[in-house]
């Protein structure tokens, strides 16, 4: 790869590109991005040290001496996204790309199973990581650095993915971290209250989801909006204005519509309208949102291009996403025992209202708020679990440097009647221990996670895990 000095007319050799300068090697270019916390131009000397070959920085930045190339950008984040799209190059043919607040996994995963139940080699990829048949599972953040990013996507392509789902998440849209991603079909599930503390408003919040629309999605793209959200007007009249097809989904969708639902044992029957020929089909997912999550899958997977009879048939196979309402195990005396990633108000209020159909007993939660993190939402997670369940247990999430008797003291204030119980592990095995038959436990706000944050450290820690050890130990 060459690039152009803008300050200098030079073209210089680049063999790689990061903006970690602990990355770097000869021949590298290094990209020093202000960050919310780091400010990469403080390690441009380190970079330089371990013979970074160019700078990318922005405007104003300057060298103490001029020993490499130095470009200078105004938008040195998205021109750094631009950079690695062009060195990396290779990408899968269909990129399908989901924002949203709620839901992004789940969809991205139902439409990786659809697509290659249906025959097509594809790929999931955000927060559970890189997930193909056959290739290696790459863990990253939900939106990873844009070189990363780049890499992964040649990578796929190499290996012959053909059709990729991508989460795309507010913080990698916001830091132009997807920009250069040839989209072809974006998706929009929801929009509620989350990241506030980053993005500081909803309508940052929002902004910074429609630049999958406006800025990123292909000219001749498709989007895929749930018809049912607060906020599908605004997303659909962004779309609209630039020129781009729009697709529907959901009860009030005008290309996938819920006609009906009905609550089965094992999860749901359903009444779809798609491309205007009805038909009904068994969803074995749990959880009312879950029959979200689906048809937004569905709708992603026929504008791929699929048959949409094809695409119905693959919902019955459908199967949950890792820390999704994940059934872990069962209590002797019946109850089911479920994990979820749910850690905001919204999602908390779906995952408890999407399991009271599903419960002849008591409904019982287990949950905590991150620390350093939106405060808000705290009070209205106790509301919703005083409202939405018959046993609340308080404990810690992931507390980072806040203390996290105070966190809970502010969920508590709002759900006095809640039991409070700080050590996440002994509050899981006293939920365990407190089921009966007919009831159902939904530990919420980690997952997937393997890890729980307090201080500075990460601690080893999964819910899946720990359920399922008090489950072995009651059962024994």
């Amino acid at each position: 790869m060459k690039v152009t000095d803008q300050t200098v007319v030079n073209e210089t050799d680049i063999i790689g590109l990061t903006c970690d300068s602990r990355q770097v090697e000869p021949g590298f270019l290094f990209a020093a991005l202000p960050g919310t916390q780091l400010d990469g131009r403080d390690y441009i000397a380190d970079a330089l040290g371990r013979g970074a070959a160019c700078v990318l920085a922005p405007d104003g930045t300057l060298l103490d001496e001029k020993t490499v190339p130095l470009l200078r950008d105004s938008n040195p984040r998205r021109q750094y996204a631009l950079m690695a799209s062009n060195f990396f190059e290779a990408q899968p043919d269909l990129i399908a790309a989901v924002t949203g607040t709620n839901g992004k996994t789940s969809v991205v995963t139902f439409l990786r199973q659809i697509w290659t139940g249906l025959g097509r080699k594809a790929a999931s990829a955000g927060t559970l990581g890189i997930v193909a048949q056959g290739f290696e599972n790459r863990k990253s953040l939900t939106t990873p650095d844009s070189a990363e990013l780049h890499r992964n996507l040649r990578d796929l392509a190499r290996f012959g993915v053909k059709r990729l789902a991508l989460e795309a998440s507010s913080h990698g849209l916001s830091q132009h971290r997807l920009d250069g991603v040839k989209v072809s079909i974006a998706g929009f599930t929801n929009m509620t209250r989350d990241h506030l503390d980053y993005h500081g408003s909803m309508n940052d919040y929002l902004a910074s989801k429609l630049r999958l629309f406006t800025d990123i999605l292909a000219a001749d793209g498709i989007a895929v909006v749930n018809a049912d959200g607060e906020f599908a007007a605004a997303v659909e009249a962004a779309c609209r204005d630039r020129g781009l097809q729009v697709m529907t989904y959901g009860e009030a969708g005008t290309d996938v519509c819920l006609d009906a639902s009905e609550v089965v044992t094992d999860g749901y029957r359903l009444d779809i309208t798609v491309a205007g020929k009805s038909a009904r089909v068994q969803l074995p997912l749990i959880g009312g949102f879950q029959i979200s999550n689906a048809l937004s899958a569905l709708a992603l997977a026929v504008a791929s291009g699929e048959d949409p009879e094809a695409c119905l048939a693959q919902l019955e196979q459908l199967k949950g996403a890792p820390g999704r309402v994940q059934l872990v195990g069962n209590h002797p005396m019946g109850a089911p025992v479920f994990v979820d990633y749910a850690h905001t108000p919204e999602a908390l209020n779906s995952i408890l209202e999407g399991l009271r159909p599903h419960a002849d007993g008591r409904l019982h939660v287990v949950f905590g708020c991150g620390g350093d993190r939106d405060i808000g939402k705290r009070a209205e997670m106790g509301a919703i679990a005083k409202e939405k369940a018959d046993v609340v247990i308080v404990t810690d999430d992931n507390p980072r440097t806040e203390d996290p008797a105070d966190i809970r003291g502010a969920i508590l204030a709002a759900v006095p009647s809640a039991t409070e119980i700080a050590d996440r592990a002994e509050a899981i095995v006293a939920a365990i221990k407190g089921l009966r038959a007919g009831d159902i436990l939904v530990v919420a706000g980690k997952g997937h996670e393997k890890g729980q944050v307090i201080g500075t450290e990460i601690r080893p820690f999964n819910d899946v895990h720990v359920v399922r050890d008090a489950l072995r130990k009651v059962s024994s």
